[in-house]
């Protein structure tokens, strides 16, 4: 009996190794295959993996944390008489021809009711705290000029600058006045219609060119 049992260990242990090597599989007996190749064949570009290193992974994870840069805007200054746009386009002469434009353009009239001019601006600032505590706003002024002084609010014409002076002269305002801060007129406006940020950090290469004339966001 045992002699029986030892012969049948020896046979089913040769038949587990005939059939886990394969050699039965023509009769449909064989173990599930362990390797995928066929999965070689479904790699796309594997030529194009590549190991990072520590240094890579950080300058990756650094640009991937950044900020995304801002979109290009329109920005625009002016206006320009004629001798003041050729002195820009000559400053000009180096940005790329399709970054700018000089655009033939209107500034129609300004009234502002004005307040000053002050002796200083020690006095100038004492008149801000009491219109704050009026509840009165003020904006800073176009014209150089008539600085230091402030204005609390510009308009298209005379009449509508006298209206808001009667209705600031009800609120408690007793020294301001109607004045035309700025008149009608023509000339070029400089326009930059799409300035990314490279652009940008070159803007002060014309900064004298532009006479004081902030760029601001196009209209």
């Amino acid at each position: 009996m045992l002699r029986l049992l030892v012969l049948v260990l020896l046979l089913s242990n040769g038949l587990f190794f005939v059939w886990s090597q394969g050699l039965l599989q023509a009769y449909g007996w064989a173990p599930a295959p362990q390797t995928e190749p066929q999965r070689l064949h479904q790699q796309v570009r594997p030529e194009t993996l590549r190991l990072l290193s520590a240094e890579d992974l950080r300058r990756q994870e650094a640009q991937a944390a950044a900020p995304p840069p801002r979109p290009p805007e329109c920005l625009q200054a002016g206006l320009f008489n004629e001798a003041q746009a050729t002195l820009l386009r000559t400053a000009l002469a180096t940005f790329p021809v399709d970054s700018w434009t000089m655009e033939s353009g209107l500034e129609s009239a300004r009234w502002i009711v004005y307040m000053g001019r002050y002796v200083d601006a020690e006095a100038m600032n004492k008149k801000r705290g009491e219109l704050r505590s009026l509840n009165i706003r003020f904006e800073p002024l176009v014209n150089p000029a008539l600085e230091p002084g402030l204005s609390l609010g510009s308009y298209p014409t005379e009449a509508a600058a006298r209206d808001a002076l009667a209705q600031l002269a009800n609120r408690g305002v007793r020294t301001a006045r109607v004045l035309q801060e700025r008149a009608e007129a023509r000339g070029q406006w400089l326009k930059f219609p799409q300035a990314d940020e490279p652009l940008k950090q070159r803007l002060g290469d014309i900064k004298t060119a532009l006479v004081g004339r902030p760029l601001r966001t196009c209209r």
